[in-house]
Formats: C-alpha cells, structure tokens, sequence
C-alpha cells in the first residue's frame, strides 16, 4: 500500500500489521495510535465531516484542535461516505485488506455497510475485528457510551472528592483511555492467536467493564468484601500515610504504604520514637489511628519546604512527590530523563506530541507521521484500493 516501507530504516514490533481505524473520539483512537508508533500501519476512516475531536477547542495550536493532536499521530486518513455505495465499497476492500479492523459504532450501526463482523470475516477469516462500546453488545447495546456516563455509572464518581463534598468527575475521561489500552491489549492478543492458528476473531471491549476492573481495590472491597465505599477525599481506605500533607509551602504526597517505609518516614522526619509507638508500629494501627498520626507528621513537615523533602525522603526511600501543574509534570519527566516531548512531522507540520509509554529495546518505537488532516491520504488510498491487491499484506 502508499507508504509501507517508505519510512526509513525503523521497523518497530508491529510492522506489516494494517489496521482499519473505523473508530472516532478517544478510546478507540488512542489505542490505534499506540499501535501505530509501534509500527502499524494505521488508515484513519473518518466521515466527511471528520472526526469529532478535530471541533474540539480551544485549546488549539495553528488553528486545529489539541486533543485531536494528542491522540493520532502516525495514521492516515481517508474520508468516506459509507452512505455513498462506492465509497462504501472502498471501505469493505480496506477491511477485506486489513488485519486488524477496530470500531465504536452504536453495535449493529456498521451491518448496514457490510462492515460487521460477520460480513467482514466472511471475506477475510483472519480479521481481527475490534469492537469499543459503552455497555457491551448485549441488553445496553443501545446506552450511548461516554466516559462521564461511565464515571457516574460505574462508582468512581462516588469516591471521587471530599467526604462531605458531591461527587466528582475525573480530571480525564479515565476509561475511554482504559478501554483503549484494552483494546491494543486485546488486539495484540488476537493477533497472536492468528499467528499460531490463521484465525481471526471477534475482540470486544465496553467503557463498564473497564471500570470495574480500572477500580481494583474498591471492586474488591465490595465484590469479595461486600463493603461499599465511599469518597474520602485524598485519603486512602487501607492505608496511612497514603496522602497530601502540609509542607511549609505546598502539600506533599507522602505515600509510606508498609511498617519499613514509614519507620524510615519517621527518621527522616526526626522522629524515630512514633515509629516504636504501639498506636502506629503497624498499618493497621496507623489506619486506625490516623487522626492522632497526622498531626504528628505534619508539625515536621511544616519546617521544610516540599521539595526539600521530596529530595530527602526519596534519597531515604520513602515514596513521596510534590503536587504539579502539567507543565510541573513534563519537567519533573525531564528532571529523570524520560524525555517526555517529541516532535512528530517536520517543517509546519512539526508538531510536539508526549513520548509513547514504552520502550523496547530491540524494535524501538517511531513516531512517523504527524496526525493527518482530513482526507489527507484520500486519493493515493482509494486509488491504492481500488487496484488489484499486491501480492501479500507484509
């Protein structure tokens, strides 16, 4: 197809691997662009309007929109009209073509093209095809899927805040991104599957599931406990000290979560009697005991600065860390060289994007394309799918 191979010596761990991106907003996108910085070939099927996070603004940078930015580099993009018979049928030849077909349309909202499961797979066995809904394929099939639905629906809001507070929402639609890491797990798994038998399969992944499981500890609480829990602010249920605590400037996270942690807490704080002390020797006894523990620790804080201790208590091996601004966050990566900025796309269309999350050490990741504007790759793909298919898809 356009562009395979022609992207220098990088080979990243999923080359030869071509995904149909029929997916739009965040979840689905996201997972395809981790996909593709690890050497998929990713064709963005957009509608002629485009996808929606393109309207999302501000904030903007040259005129389009950042989270758009944020969630598709190295992709390409075609704008179709499945309404429109040919260009519905250019994009039954790319699922037919594809390895990998990933989708969050309403279920069913795609059997009208021809592009289900069942229809693509009937002309191409090894598809795996990727489903992304809110509630499943079953009896919620027809809820819309939104990640503040899904944060009010599943609990998280209800443990999210103070005490006395209402509930809140996440700061970033939490489950699209875990759904989205779902779905390239689930991906990578299939394709694994297709490796060693030559069959494809139907992968799905709803925004529910992925809560409940995303919530861990508080599922466990209640599913193995039969306790429900609810929001404590920055407090943790299990474990003391796992929170904010005044500093002589800013709050610090102190985060001494077992008996050797917080004995080292205490030395550093000057304080090596309380850790003898029966009232806290134990994290039972400390999460029992909070309310007379956390004055204690607070009156040292009081007499440094955070990032004093932060530097202090991290070089004793007391996990801690000041609270950040975003752009505190990127120069705190900077500061333990994880180079968190890269810039994908040269000249105008250079654009600074945040590293992928991994790193391998034999097929390291690539950033090659910029995101695309819409139809960017239009003519050379249709022009590509409608001619006679090259010899194999690697």
């Amino acid at each position: 197809m356009p562009g395979r191979g022609d992207h220098g010596e990088h080979r990243g761990p999923l080359a030869g691997v071509l995904i149909a991106d029929f997916s739009r907003i965040l979840a689905g996108p996201y997972a395809t662009m981790l996909l593709a910085d690890m050497g998929a070939e990713v064709i963005k099927v957009e509608g002629p309007r485009g996808d929606d996070t393109r309207t999302w603004m501000p904030p903007v940078r040259d005129g389009v929109s950042t989270y758009y930015l944020g969630i598709n580099r190295g992709k390409r993009s075609i704008a179709l009209d499945l309404r429109d018979s040919a260009d519905a049928g250019v994009a039954r030849e790319l699922a037919r073509r594809a390895d990998v077909l990933i989708e969050n349309f309403k279920p069913g909202g795609l059997a009208g093209f021809g592009l289900d499961f069942e229809s693509v797979r009937a002309a191409n066995p090894g598809i795996v095809y990727t489903s992304i809904t809110g509630f499943g394929s079953g009896p919620g099939r027809h809820v819309p899927g939104y990640d503040l639905m899904v944060q009010a629906m599943s609990g998280l809001m209800s443990l999210t805040g103070d005490a006395d507070s209402p509930p809140y929402r996440a700061g970033i639609s939490v489950f699209d991104v875990m759904a989205g890491n779902h779905a390239a797990i689930g991906i990578l798994a299939a394709l694994r599957h297709r490796d060693a038998t030559g069959a494809g399969q139907l992968v799905e992944v709803n925004l529910l599931s992925s809560a409940l499981t995303g919530l861990v500890n508080h599922s466990s609480a209640y599913v193995a406990g039969g306790t429900v829990p609810y929001r404590m602010g920055n407090a943790h249920p299990s474990v003391f000290p796992y929170e904010p605590l005044p500093t002589a400037d800013n709050d610090l996270i102190v985060a001494a979560a077992n008996d050797g942690q917080f004995r080292k807490l205490c030395q550093v704080l000057g304080i090596p009697e309380v850790a003898d002390d029966p009232r806290f020797a134990r994290n039972v006894d400390r999460t029992a005991n909070r309310e007379e523990l956390r004055p204690i620790l607070v009156d040292r804080l009081r007499k440094r600065s955070a990032l004093e201790w932060f530097d202090l208590l991290v070089e004793a091996g007391v996990p801690s860390g000041p609270i950040n601004t975003i752009d505190g966050g990127f120069a705190m990566a900077e500061r333990f060289g994880l180079d968190p900025v890269v810039v994908v796309g040269e000249g105008e269309r250079a654009v600074p994007t945040t590293r992928h999350p991994i790193r391998f050490s034999e097929t390291p990741v690539g950033y090659r394309l910029p995101p695309p504007e819409l139809d960017e790759h239009g003519e050379e793909l249709r022009r590509w799918l409608t001619s006679p298919e090259e010899g194999n898809r690697g």
